[in-house]
């Protein structure tokens, strides 16, 4: 199944535009992702399972460099990239 997926990650200490930065940077490395940003959020379009196996590595990753982090993410099922 195809989706869209908004997330806005929110670093709670640090340097928190370089760890934004480096979250958004991972998410483009995936060719079979569509990402978008904006001054809010980043937006990814895909097959559902696939993104959702991504997330879990990328939000991980990002987990070890800056421990205290929120993800707030919005999942539209069916939503094709605009």
């Amino acid at each position: 199944m195809r989706a869209a997926i908004e997330i806005s990650m929110y670093p709670l200490g640090g340097d928190y535009r370089a760890c934004i930065q480096a979250f958004i940077d991972r998410l483009n490395t995936h060719p079979e992702l569509v990402v978008r940003t904006n001054a809010m959020s980043t937006q990814i379009w895909g097959a559902l399972d696939r993104m959702m196996a991504i997330l879990n590595e990328e939000i991980a990753r990002a987990a070890a460099g800056a421990p205290q982090l929120v993800f707030v993410m919005k999942v539209l099922p069916g939503l094709a990239p605009p």
